[in-house]
């Protein structure tokens, strides 16, 4: 039985605290962002944006709900794996585990390109988003959007150097702050609509001005709001029991985030009278429309606008740290298997991945010099350059996540043939797979340029993927009796990959 312990190739964790529940739920939960998605996602889900010009129209809770349930199927899949697999790059070790290594391995390597790609993508975005709302509510412009970008950087680097500890829980103290306060004003909304309120009509496929077909579109763009629930997976090797608290958290934050979505999402539809017209004039942010005084046909004031914006940024930010603590993990795991250069694969002193921390925060700075510089590069039309960076960023991670749920989920039939429940693995991966080839279908048809460049990318860094698969050797760490594994020695266990 081989390990992969020694040199350059260690495992992640060190010596000091290990990771708690709570930790690994934070990960999962601040990498999923709900907040950010109910304030600029929703109107996709509706279709008031959307490239198709469908979507669920006031049936945006059902699709949430919807779409929620099938990704509950890939949560599932993966809360069975991480019982037998305990690594830092668990995402692609499921792949490989039901596929094989040649799609695992670039299965990999699209899945951490995705990430990568998604944080460096939203670190200019909450620049943006801090400069503009302060030149808005403050008339303050002393520091451009690359100067809020470079301190962004180095306050992730900072975070990055003390330890996924202090990310994770950095993450859940956003998170929380973030999610409480707008689940609260959201209830003010529903309780303000009083008597107006229609909860059959939310919850009624036909809702859509387009029919079943609109409410299908709708759950295409609803899978995307659950994109990065399975990122705690990756802390497996930091995490004091991995075999109980990975599985927690995915199907934890699955949940959680399906009932807070629910809750919002009613809300802004309720809260602009399931007018969709009304809904449409404010399609860019409708959260803060609704957060408006009550003279500008809002339910708040001022000082709620501002804090729905603190708290909107404050998550973007727990979503940036989700972000770079998956890349860095996923990174380092591909390398340490030989898929990438070995020196990738160093562990710091403190037992995080030193060399790969090193790159994520490299490639951000290189997407923050590319924002700065070549402005014309997926620009779109009236929107500043740091958005349509994002909005092509966006395209790329949310398809390449889709892409590993769907091929989880079809590699749990043979992975996970031998499951003790058999019957329930091939529920949650049929559902699994239902979900997420709609929302691949979503990525493709009627998709204008550059989003769908970012379609094209995908699949360029997939056959890239396979070919390096092919090319490389790699290094196949087999353990195929669990129970053997899990008898060794802490200082003994290597990564395991069935």
């Amino acid at each position: 039985m081989s390990t992969s312990t020694s040199g350059d190739t260690q495992r992640l964790g060190g010596t000091g605290n290990k990771l708690s529940v709570l930790d690994v739920v934070a990960q999962s939960i601040g990498f999923l962002g709900p907040v950010f998605s109910m304030a600029f996602l929703v109107p996709l889900v509706v279709g008031l944006i959307s490239v198709t010009g469908q979507g669920a129209g006031t049936a945006a809770p059902l699709a949430l709900l919807v779409a929620g349930l099938g990704i509950l199927g890939v949560a599932y899949i993966v809360s069975q794996y991480a019982k037998r697999i305990h690594a830092a790059g668990s995402l692609y070790d499921y792949v490989t585990d039901g596929l094989g290594t040649k799609v695992g391995a670039a299965a990999g390597l699209l899945y951490y390109v995705g990430i990568l790609i998604l944080g460096a993508a939203l670190l200019p975005l909450i620049a943006g988003t801090i400069h503009d709302t302060l030149a808005a509510e403050f008339q303050f412009t002393s520091i451009p959007v690359t100067g809020w970008s470079l301190i962004l950087l180095v306050l992730v680097a900072i975070i990055s150097y003390f330890g996924v500890a202090l990310s994770t829980r950095a993450q859940l103290i956003l998170a929380l702050l973030s999610i409480a306060t707008v689940v609260l004003f959201s209830i003010h909304v529903i309780i303000a609509v009083g008597s107006k309120n229609d909860v059959a009509q939310a919850f009624n496929p036909s809702s859509s001005p387009t029919g079943w077909g609109g409410f299908l579109f709708g759950i295409v763009y609803a899978v995307l709001m659950y994109t990065g629930f399975e990122t705690a997976a990756n802390l497996a090797e930091e995490t004091e029991n991995p075999k109980r608290d990975i599985p927690r958290a995915a199907i934890a934050s699955v949940i959680v985030v399906a009932v807070v979505y629910m809750i919002c999402s009613y809300a802004q539809v309720a809260g602009f009278g399931f007018d969709l017209a009304a809904m449409g004039k404010n399609a860019a942010a409708p959260l803060f429309a609704l957060a408006a005084p009550s003279e500008a046909g809002g339910y708040g004031g001022v000082a709620i606008g501002r804090l729905l914006e603190l708290v909107v940024v404050l998550d973007m930010f727990a979503v940036l740290i989700g972000c770079t603590v998956a890349s860095s993990r996923g990174l380092f795991a591909m390398a340490r298997d030989g898929r990438l250069p070995k020196p990738i694969a160093a562990v710091s002193g403190r037992g995080t991945p030193l060399n790969a921390a090193m790159l994520v925060l490299a490639f951000y700075a290189l997407w923050i010099f590319v924002t700065r510089q070549f402005t014309h590069l997926f620009a779109i039309p009236g929107f500043p350059h740091y958005f349509a960076m994002f909005s092509w960023g966006a395209a790329f991670g949310g398809l390449a996540l889709a892409t590993i749920y769907f091929l989880v989920s079809l590699g749990a039939l043979r992975g996970l043939k031998n499951h003790e429940k058999p019957w329930l693995v091939w529920i949650a991966a049929l559902a699994g797979m239902a979900v997420t080839a709609l929302g691949i279908f979503g990525a493709f048809y009627q998709v204008p340029q550059p989003s769908l460049g970012a379609a094209y990318a995908v699949v360029t860094v997939l056959v890239i993927g396979l070919l390096m698969a092919f090319l490389t050797r790699g290094t196949r760490i087999s353990h195929h009796d669990f129970h053997e594994f899990t008898d060794l020695a802490g200082s003994e266990q290597g990564p395991q990959k069935l």
